[in-house]
């Protein structure tokens, strides 16, 4: 946190004005109060003053010193004798030095003001007649001294409260809003981050369930959507350059395929062997090709979608097929290959793209299986949703691919170069659906998940499995 309070900082912005109002509010109580204190004791002064005047008219006695210093030490105020015949002072209580100040010219002035200054202190003055046995006027000066201490007495409780109030809120407001303020900053640097291109990062506020929190959770789902929209952008033109990649090589393919089928089939008429007897080679070359031509249609199928209408597709037919185009290459790998059929199931498809995308998958399986392995072909229906299966019995992707997999170009073979997988991925996205794998029993299982929108109506798989 800053040592210092910045002008323009939310701390200072929120806890100034309400520091601000609170001294304002307290300095209007005090005034108030002070004014209500000393009108309220100007008023009992006036009071004192009426009643001794009374008390003096009604009196009797003769007012010499002794008198007056009783009277003053009953009241506090003071009394002075005074003769406006012969404008002179006769007999007081106040104290001789000050009873000097109080001059014949000086007296007129004083009982027209209602004041009077004597020796630095003020006094309020009255007038008051005395029905002694010799009739007289009388002075009376009312200190005004305890008009400010009544004042501040009345005051300085409020005073008192309103500091130790002020001294408990400033710094319990500045630990608040700079808590929030905090919150907030981390808000506005992880924006700032956002803006720099820095998505899918997330902000951890620990604080109240409260409107910042919102604000915290708002950005996080911004962050992690603009996270998403990137990687969907940047799978998509990888997706469209790999397409446009792929399909050029499968231009050249099919051509170099096609050629090398003619030149069998010239080889098989012009050079015919000794009846009853077979060239396997030829037929083993021609299997071979096959494979190839499957993975021409999987390149295809990574680039655009095929232009082939889907229609009904009988799982055991395409299981057959791949299984079919994959034996040779199990044979010479020295690897099993198993195949669970019948299914019974139907679905509507594209045959093609998906027999390229299981034939992908199963080369992948034997060649993870390695001599001695095993590679299992099936299909089912689990939970709703059709899943056609490769399991193998090799060691599983490794760990450090196992983010990207099925991403092009993604692949843990050293002479591979990751397109089994995103064949398998695109197609399965392009029937709706979605490519996982998982480890179970020390086996390695792939499947290609499609939609029950996919199963043709009318079919009734012979069994259906559940997770």
């Amino acid at each position: 946190m800053p040592s210092r309070l910045r002008s323009d900082s939310l701390t200072t912005r929120l806890v100034l004005p309400v520091v601000g109002l609170v001294l304002a509010g307290v300095l209007v109580n005090v005034a108030f109060a002070a004014w209500l204190a000393t009108q309220r004791t100007a008023a009992a002064a006036r009071v004192r003053q009426a009643q001794v005047a009374r008390a003096l008219a009604e009196s009797r006695v003769a007012l010499s010193p002794a008198i007056l210093a009783a009277l003053h030490a009953l009241t506090g105020s003071h009394f002075v004798v005074w003769d406006p015949a012969a404008a002179r002072v006769g007999a007081a209580s106040l104290p001789a030095g000050r009873l000097a100040a109080l001059t014949a010219d000086a007296i007129p002035t004083a009982l027209a003001a209602g004041r009077i200054e004597l020796g630095g202190d003020r006094y309020r003055v009255g007038l008051a007649r005395a029905a002694g046995v010799r009739p007289e006027q009388v002075l009376v000066l009312t200190p005004e001294q305890p008009l400010v201490s009544a004042a501040f007495e009345t005051v300085w409780p409020v005073l008192a409260v309103a500091a130790a109030t002020l001294a408990a809120f400033v710094p319990l407001a500045l630990r608040t809003t700079r808590s929030l303020t905090g919150r907030i900053a981390a808000v506005e640097r992880h924006v700032e981050r956002i803006a720099a291109g820095e998505f899918g990062a997330r902000v951890v506020d620990e604080g109240a369930r409260d409107e910042v929190d919102r604000l915290v959770a708002g950005v996080n789902r911004m962050s992690a959507t603009l996270a998403s929209l990137r990687n969907s952008l940047v799978a998509g033109e990888r997706q469209r350059l790999l397409g446009q990649l792929a399909a050029g090589f499968a231009h050249e393919l099919r051509n170099a395929i096609t050629g090398a089928r003619l030149a069998i089939d010239v080889h098989a008429r012009r050079c015919p062997g000794t009846p009853g007897a077979s060239d396997e080679s030829l037929a083993v070359a021609t299997r071979q090709l096959a494979i190839v031509e499957e993975e021409v249609r999987g390149l295809l199928a990574l680039g655009t979608p095929a232009a082939a209408a889907r229609g009904p597709v009988a799982v055991d037919d395409l299981l057959g097929a791949v299984r079919d185009l994959t034996a040779p290459r199990c044979d010479h790998a020295g690897v099993r290959l198993a195949c669970e059929l019948p299914t019974g199931i139907t679905l509507v498809g594209r045959p093609d793209s998906l027999r390229a995308a299981l034939v992908n998958l199963a080369l992948n399986g034997i060649e993870a299986a390695g001599r001695g392995g095993l590679v299992s072909l099936s299909g089912a229906v689990v939970d709703g949703r059709i899943e056609l299966a490769v399991e193998d019995t090799g060691p599983g992707p490794p760990e450090p691919i196992l983010a990207g997999l099925g991403e092009p170009f993604v692949t843990g073979k050293p002479e591979g170069i990751g397109l089994g997988l995103a064949i398998a991925k695109a197609v399965a996205e392009e029937h709706g659906g979605t490519l996982a794998w998982s480890r179970r029993q020390d086996r390695t299982r792939f499947a290609i998940a499609l939609p029950e929108e996919t199963l043709k109506t009318g079919t009734a798989p012979p069994r259906s499995l559940s997770t």
